[in-house]
């Protein structure tokens, strides 16, 4: 298992079991339990009090938390309790009244999925903006992947949210990454265009289709390569899920540790993928922001030679006697 992932499984063992409550209109949390659990109120405030209700991930323990349409109420079968989250546990890039913006690391998903109940980057990130105020919360705004590191926005206000999310292309600016893809690549610069599509599997790929398929367009180029790896620096033109995985792999340089587009190598035991970059314009001040992540460090050594690959040893035979 990725070393990364390992880092947070301990989130995730809270949720064995849990049950599941969808939400469709804003209310408070203790109005949603009464109607939707089959326990008294004294019951429910004593689950509330012992720490076995989360929302979205992230426990709660406040009667009038007040819920959003969308968000997932769960159940838990054992206390969750908070992890202490300090803005030195998390990497902020920059944190204001309106959002809060962190250097995501590789392994942790952004929210809850349907396999991955706690160990998320919004259950931190809520847990920290607690620590000031019991009421706090935040909103997810956009997504990167659970493998992919770097820049991560939330907003902590439900109507600038729904403004940015409302306009999102048009106040995205540019979204940088850096990727390290396999091999060298014969044009060092260039771009890919194809019209993405998922599949049963639900993996993404490439189509002519204009008509189900979603445009992607991903500009490339190449800032560092040795004999083995290439380092590129990349712009997208449009936010596709697994977009920049999916054109790599057309390119046949898949990125390093994406076993789910391609089986290439993994010498950094995780994807070489790092959201560098994320310039945005508020959707109501119109202020322009530029958040950066800096390079994790094991791309740079990796490709300055300074990591040893592991080479498989050879399974020895057993003499037989």
């Amino acid at each position: 298992m990725n070393k990364n992932k390992q880092r947070f499984n301990n989130y995730s063992r809270e949720y064995k079991d849990a049950k599941e409550y969808q939400v469709n209109a804003q209310e408070e949390l203790i109005s949603f339990l009464l109607a939707n659990v089959n326990q008294s109120r004294n019951a429910i405030k004593g689950m509330l009090t012992h720490h076995y209700v989360s929302v979205n991930g992230a426990p709660i323990s406040q009667y009038n938390f007040m819920l959003e349409k969308g968000d997932v109420v769960l159940i838990s079968k054992k206390p969750i309790y908070k992890k202490g989250v300090t803005n030195k546990t998390l990497d902020i890039i920059y944190e204001d009244d309106d959002i809060i913006v962190i250097n995501k690391p590789s392994g942790l998903l952004t929210i809850a999925s349907d396999k991955e109940k706690g160990r998320t980057a919004y259950r931190l990130i809520t847990e920290y903006v607690q620590t000031f105020n019991k009421h706090n919360r935040v909103y997810v705004v956009h997504r990167i992947d659970e493998d992919t590191s770097g820049v991560l926005m939330f907003c902590k206000n439900q109507d600038i949210r729904d403004a940015w999310q409302d306009k999102w292309n048009d106040l995205v600016l540019d979204r940088g990454y850096y990727a390290i893809v396999e091999g060298q690549l014969d044009k060092k610069k260039g771009l890919v265009k194809s019209y993405l599509k998922q599949n049963k599997l639900n993996l993404m790929y490439s189509s002519d289709d204009k008509v189900h398929g979603k445009l992607a367009i991903t500009n490339y180029e190449v800032i560092k390569e040795n004999d083995k790896y290439s380092l590129l620096d990349i712009h997208i033109d449009s936010g596709r899920k697994n977009q920049i995985r999916v054109h790599m792999g057309d390119l046949h340089h898949n990125i390093i540790g994406d076993d789910k587009y391609g089986n290439p190598s993994n010498p950094i035991d995780r994807l070489g993928l790092h959201a560098y970059c994320l310039k945005i314009k508020h959707p109501i001040s119109g202020k322009t922001y530029t958040f950066k992540a800096k390079m994790p460090k094991v791309f740079d050594d990796l490709m300055n030679g300074n990591i040893k690959e592991k080479v498989k040893k050879p399974i020895k035979k057993k003499n037989k006697k």
